[in-house]
This record gives C-alpha cells, sequence and structure tokens, in this order.
C-alpha cells in the first residue's frame, strides 16, 4: 500500500507547483446537509472528507454548484468537487465543471456508494452503466458517456426486501460500519494519484476488495 506520507508530501508539493490548467476532475458524490453526513449515500462526500483532511487541502469554495478545492496529484493539476445539487442531479454539478475545463469523461474521477458490494468493499472501474445508481446516472446523461473512471465503496445492502430503499440509502452507518468504511476511504485516497496518472489497472490490482 502506498505511505500516506508519500501522498501527503505529494500533495504539498503540489500546493506549491503550478500545473497549468486543471486536467483532472475528481467528484464525490453526496447530500449535502448535516443530517445526511454519515449516511450510505454520502460515501463519496466522505471520501473527499478524508482526503482533504489526511493530504492536506480543503474543500471549501463554492464553484460549479459544488464546494470545490484544488490539488496537483503527480503533477496534475485536479479540481476536487463535492456537488451540493442532491444526488440524483450530481451530472448537473460534475458537467457544468468538465465542460467549463473542456475535460473529456476519461479526465472525470466520481467516486460513491454501492449497495451491492458488502460495506468497506472498494471497486474501480475505467468505465460501466450506472447500475441503479442514480448520481452516476445523472453523470453519464451529462457527460453524454458511460467512459468516465469510477471507485465505489460498499455499503451493502437492504436487510430485508420489505426495506424502502431510499431510507436505506439515507440511513447512518453503525459504529462497525464507520470503522470498515474508513479502511475503505483509505484505500480510495491511495488509488487516486494511480488512476489521475493513467494506470487504473495498477489501482484496480492493489486496491479492489
Amino acid at each position: 500500500m502506498t505511505d500516506i506520507f508519500e501522498l501527503f508530501a505529494r500533495i504539498e508539493k503540489g500546493k506549491r507547483t503550478d500545473a497549468g490548467n486543471v486536467g483532472f476532475i475528481i467528484a464525490g458524490l453526496g447530500n449535502p446537509g448535516a443530517k445526511y453526513t454519515f449516511t450510505r449515500h454520502n460515501a463519496g462526500f466522505l471520501a473527499v472528507d478524508y482526503m482533504s483532511q489526511k493530504l492536506g487541502f480543503d474543500v471549501k469554495r463554492s464553484r460549479f454548484r459544488s464546494l470545490s478545492g484544488e490539488a496537483v496529484i503527480d503533477g496534475v493539476r485536479a479540481l476536487i468537487l463535492k456537488p451540493q445539487t442532491y444526488m440524483n442531479l450530481s451530472g448537473e454539478a460534475v458537467g457544468e465543471a468538465a465542460a467549463f475545463y473542456k475535460l473529456p469523461p476519461e479526465r472525470v474521477l466520481v467516486i460513491c456508494d454501492d449497495i451491492s458490494l458488502p460495506v468497506g468493499t472498494v471497486r474501480i472501474r475505467a468505465k460501466g452503466s450506472a447500475g441503479g445508481h442514480n448520481g452516476l446516472k445523472s453523470i453519464i446523461e451529462h457527460l453524454g458517456s458511460e467512459d468516465f473512471p469510477r471507485i465505489k465503496l460498499g455499503v451493502g445492502g437492504k436487510p430485508s426486501p420489505e426495506w424502502d430503499l431510499a431510507d436505506w440509502v439515507t440511513g447512518a452507518f453503525d459504529d462497525a460500519d464507520k470503522e470498515k468504511m474508513f479502511a475503505a476511504f483509505g484505500r480510495a485516497a491511495d488509488a487516486v494519484p494511480l488512476i489521475v496518472g493513467g494506470d487504473i489497472a495498477a489501482a484496480q490490482g492493489k486496491y479492489n476488495g
């Protein structure tokens, strides 16, 4: 696993270096508002918060209907977003940012929850369908393509068919699941420099699971 201090050094170096125009967007998905903070659907927000706290950058500026920040990761100036449009309209924010910087879908990394995966599981994909995820569906619509990388964070499925899906994904993690998710956020953070650097296969080989 990549040493966290090595990653911190990369970010710190980036903060002192002009890497030119934004060359990558990293968008963690979730819903704004304190009541959603530690819910399953906010796994993407929480992963970005983990990265910002551990790697030394802020995600506070209001841009593209998102809270945003910037960091230079492996020589690439990256825009980090937490869309504030609510999950189902995530594509409005991500698409606006991608259009502004004229970035193709392949340069947009999305981090989101996945109810089909066990809690704490990480799945990195180079592209794919929405798989029933409304945030991904919105991004696909606004980018006009499924060909963007994503890090899926397993949050577990409904405990029984009778559960309402909306209630499940907006429900909070229990303490045991929070520990598993924290470990997953660390693996996701380790994977980001590899994905930004163009080696998604290496990221999959090291951090899927």
